[in-house]
């Protein structure tokens, strides 16, 4: 493997800085408003169990809205449907701050439920102006897997934002500087001269209702990285069990941040080279290792054990997503691929939902709970080896180093 484009020089390109971080401060709402409005129903004296149903439904919300929105954006440009998207969240988010959500769950859902669906997707929309602000392959590469390692930041800055404004504030104005930031993140994104002057493939293939599902490959791999997302939701909640085991409320934060911590390091090492061998072939390589990475945390009984092998996996979760968003980019017809990286984000949060539930549901037996997410990651790699013809770049076997074919689509593009 030889080294390619770094970190440094990377964000110094023109736009790439303004991009990544606008696109990480508006979607911090991801990460903030399912804690404040836990915080919310419990500070108005409502239950737990109705803070998490609608904390579940804010999360599937999104996760049916994002493929939709992503159609609408391939179809009619990221000023018109982001813009709007984010303008409705926040009015939905700045009505849960005023409801009385423990008093009346039902509007309170509604809200949710509108301001998961209308979360705007800036992610998506991140991963395909990549190819408009850095033409070089290798540029490209690494833009995308320093902003896949990064979206662990989300979660980790997130969360505790909100406990901070919850405290100090109360947890309507935490709900409130979500909104807020979530507004400013989108605006300083759609503001950039890419995202504004960024326009439609003219000549879209027809797909039908289905859109990039209809392409069997892609169909494989959405389910392959659910998988991904299965592990991370159930490593969430084996954290919080283990914490309660342990007594120590703090390794419930900890477990998470190492993991996303990682995440961002690999981001960084993976972008810094340039790996040899076809894109299929990196994509089985690294959903092995994300598996194994998993394996050893099952034998993690102690504080530090659990912090230390967290970060494993983490390490290499970014090749696998980049991986992916590489085999999207390189398999999806011109003209949905922003649907399609929407699709494979909606994949992941799924998947996460799933094993937050199983996950929830086994947390009365710690040993089961530590091998879900090896689990999940297993499930990851057996889909992608029983899928792997079906991924397999046209023409890619002659290519090596990580690059793959521009296929007919990409010239559409």
């Amino acid at each position: 493997m030889t080294s390619t484009t770094g970190s440094g020089p990377l964000l110094a390109q023109r736009h790439v800085a303004r991009l990544l971080f606008g696109t990480l401060i508006g979607r911090l709402p991801g990460g903030m408003a399912p804690v404040a409005i836990l915080l919310l129903v419990t500070d108005q004296g409502g239950s737990l169990k109705t803070g998490g149903l609608l904390c579940a439904l804010y999360g599937l919300a999104s996760a049916v809205g994002q493929p939709v929105l992503g159609r609408m954006v391939d179809r009619r440009g990221q000023s018109l449907v982001t813009g709007t998207a984010v303008l409705l969240t926040t009015v939905c988010l700045l009505g849960l701050s005023v409801v009385e959500v423990a008093a009346r769950p039902g509007p309170a859902a509604g809200l949710v439920a509108l301001a998961g669906m209308s979360t705007p997707p800036l992610e998506a929309g991140l991963r395909a102006l990549w190819p408009v602000v850095l033409p070089d392959d290798a540029r490209r590469r690494a833009a995308l897997a320093l902003d896949t390692g990064a979206q662990g930041l989300i979660y980790v800055t997130g969360p505790p934002l909100v406990a901070v404004l919850s405290t100090t504030a109360g947890p309507r104005t935490a709900m409130v500087v979500s909104a807020a930031l979530g507004l400013v993140g989108a605006a300083v994104v759609l503001s950039a001269a890419p995202s504004r002057h960024w326009r439609p493939a003219p000549k879209a293939h027809r797909t039908g209702a289905l859109g990039p599902v209809a392409h069997a490959g892609l169909r494989w791999l959405f389910v392959a990285v659910s998988g991904v997302g299965f592990a991370l939701g159930a490593m969430n909640v084996w954290a919080v069990s283990l914490a309660d085991t342990l007594g120590m409320d703090l390794l419930s934060g900890l477990i998470p941040a190492a993991l996303s911590t990682g995440s961002l390091a690999g981001g960084f090492l993976y972008g810094r080279r340039v790996w040899p061998g076809t894109l299929t072939g990196q994509l089985l390589l690294s959903a092995c290792l994300f598996a194994v990475g998993w394996v050893p945390l099952v034998a993690a009984t102690g504080p530090v054990s659990a912090v230390t092998l967290a970060a494993v996996p983490g390490l290499l979760l970014t090749a696998v997503i980049t991986s992916a968003f590489l085999t999207v980019d390189a398999l999806a017809p011109a003209g949905t691929t922003t649907e399609a990286y929407a699709w494979l984000i909606a994949a992941v949060g799924t998947g996460q939902a799933a094993g937050t539930a199983v996950a929830g549901a086994l947390a009365e037996r710690p040993h089961v709970g530590a091998g879900l997410p090896a689990a999940g990651a297993g499930l990851t790699l057996i889909v992608l080896l029983a899928a792997h013809r079906h991924l397999t770049v046209p023409g890619a076997g002659t290519r090596r180093r990580g690059r793959h074919r521009r296929t007919p689509a990409h010239a559409a593009r």
